[in-house]
């Protein structure tokens, strides 16, 4: 406990000795935490990440909780309905046959829903579950669906309608995986708090949209102690929604670019998560990965070929060849791959914190 040295009578000098005093204590209890920044570009888990953390880490969703999203996974699904309609008259694709004539008037309700839609349960189930049950078991909407990397739809999308009778059941409730798979753009600054061996690690989480990153420069200050940064790499074959243009994981490799060689982060420890394995296993069957980077030389539907050359591609960037980029596989929807690669992340970012302190 530290008393005010009795010499000091002058009041601006003994505000002067507060603030100091005050500062160390801060200093002191800011060296007994750990932040940890969860950077990425949009779509690429860093808000599903941070949804397992509370599971692992923060006692999980109480029933009551999940049962507050059943309204925003109706609208994800009527949401996502609308894209792949979208998508079929953008693609110009047709129904099949002339007694789907129909479907165009029905389906009216579903494009012009809009975010301010009423979409409670009744509603769901009374206007657009059989209609959308229909569609999704349609052979057009079908075709739409395999051609998915020429327009923008949720990952998650194919999960919500495979699940969509259990989800519109009145007696469900929705299940820890439901909101895993939940897709809600983060547009500001998350934090929440875990204490994980002691120790109190706060996490942020920042939205990866273009329009977002700006605010990522408000978390960088000397009190960081790691930043993961994930990347989707199943999205080898798509664009970003921004422009329409950029490739996605190009943009992201242009990202990590910046954070890896930013002198803020030159004592903090950058663990790279290629995100999405599931998917990227799923898709490399169909989607031939030499065709999106011609540089790859390898297996093309071989998964360690694969990550390998992705892996290469972001370590590629890095102009500090002398401080060690840890990287994991992960995928951000399965609860026991997190657990596991996180508490060898845990372990690492632990580490760096106390060679900090010894610096210090």
């Amino acid at each position: 406990m530290h008393s005010l040295p009795c010499c000091i009578s002058d009041p601006q000098t003994l505000k002067s000795y507060e603030i100091d005093r005050d500062l160390k204590k801060q200093q002191g209890s800011l060296r007994k935490q750990v932040k940890v920044l969860l950077l990425g570009a949009g779509e690429s888990g860093k808000s599903t990440f941070l949804k397992q953390m509370k599971i692992i880490h923060g006692g999980g969703y109480k029933p009551e909780e999940l049962q507050l999203y059943k309204g925003p996974i109706y609208h994800n699904i009527v949401r996502n309905t609308k894209t792949l309609l979208q998508a079929r008259i953008t693609l110009d694709v047709s129904w099949d046959s002339e007694d789907d004539l129909d479907l165009d008037e029905q389906c009216q309700l579903i494009l012009d829903y809009n975010a301010k839609t009423e979409l409670t349960g009744e509603i769901f189930r009374a206007q657009y579950l059989e209609l959308i049950k229909r569609l999704w078991s349609h052979p057009t909407i079908t075709n739409v669906y395999n051609r998915r990397r020429e327009y923008q739809l949720n990952d998650s999308a194919e999960y919500f309608f495979e699940n969509i009778v259990r989800i519109a059941d009145p007696t469900s409730s929705p299940n820890q995986q439901d909101l895993l798979r939940l897709r809600k753009k983060t547009t500001g600054i998350r934090e929440e708090i875990y204490e994980i061996k002691g120790v109190p690690f706060h996490m942020l989480d920042v939205g990866g949209q273009r329009l977002q990153r700006h605010k990522w420069f408000k978390c960088f200050d000397q009190s960081v102690t790691s930043v993961l940064f994930l990347v989707a790499s199943s999205a080898y074959d798509q664009v970003i929604v921004e422009d329409m243009r950029t490739p996605r994981l190009e943009e992201s490799c242009n990202i990590f670019d910046t954070i890896v060689n930013n002198k803020c982060f030159k004592d903090v420890s950058i663990i790279l998560f290629l995100n999405k394995t599931d998917l990227l296993k799923e898709k490399l069957s169909h989607s031939d990965i030499r065709k999106y980077l011609p540089n790859f030389r390898g297996d093309p539907v071989d998964i360690k070929d694969v990550q390998g050359f992705l892996l290469d591609m972001f370590d590629n960037v890095r102009r500090n060849r002398e401080r060690a980029l840890f990287h994991h596989f992960t995928t951000a929807t399965d609860t026991e791959n997190i657990k596991y690669v996180f508490a060898a992340v845990k372990d690492t970012i632990l580490q760096n914190n106390l060679r900090q302190l010894m610096l210090q």
